[in-house]
C-alpha cells in the first residue's frame, strides 16, 4: 500500500517561488511525479522522475520547475520558479510501478490529496 502526502502549496505573486513536498510510505521502485488540475480542466503531467533519477518535464514548466526525490526520506520534491498565474492548480503527487514514468495521468494509481498553488499577476 502506498501513502502520498503532499505540502508546501500557498499562495503567491508572480515570479515567485514554492516547494512542494510529497511524503511517500510504502513504496519502491516507483515512477513518481508531479501532476495539476486547474479548474475545469484535466489533471495534466507536471514532472516525472524514475528510479535512476531521469526526468521528465511538461513543455510549460521547462527551464523553471525541478523535481527530484530522495530515496532515502522516501521524498519527493518539486521546486518552482518564476511562477505564472496559470501555473494556479491543484498539484498532485502521483507513484506507480509502470515502466514508463511519462504517461497518462490514468496510469497512476497511487495518488495524494493535493496541495494548492495560487499565483497573482
Amino acid at each position: 500500500q502506498v501513502q502520498l502526502v503532499e505540502s508546501g502549496g500557498g499562495s503567491v505573486q508572480a515570479g515567485g517561488s514554492l516547494r512542494l513536498s510529497c511524503a511517500a510510505s510504502g513504496y519502491t521502485r516507483y515512477c513518481m511525479g508531479w501532476f495539476r488540475q486547474a479548474p475545469g480542466k484535466e489533471r495534466e503531467g507536471v514532472a516525472t522522475i524514475d528510479n535512476y533519477g531521469s526526468t521528465s518535464y511538461a513543455d510549460s514548466v521547462k527551464g523553471r520547475f525541478t523535481i527530484s526525490k530522495d530515496n532515502a526520506k522516501t521524498a519527493l520534491y518539486l521546486q518552482m520558479n518564476s511562477l505564472k498565474p496559470e501555473d494556479t492548480a491543484m498539484y498532485y503527487c502521483g507513484a506507480d510501478p509502470i515502466f514508463v514514468c511519462w504517461s497518462q495521468t490514468t496510469d497512476y494509481n497511487y495518488w495524494g490529496q493535493g496541495t494548492q498553488v495560487t499565483v497573482s499577476s
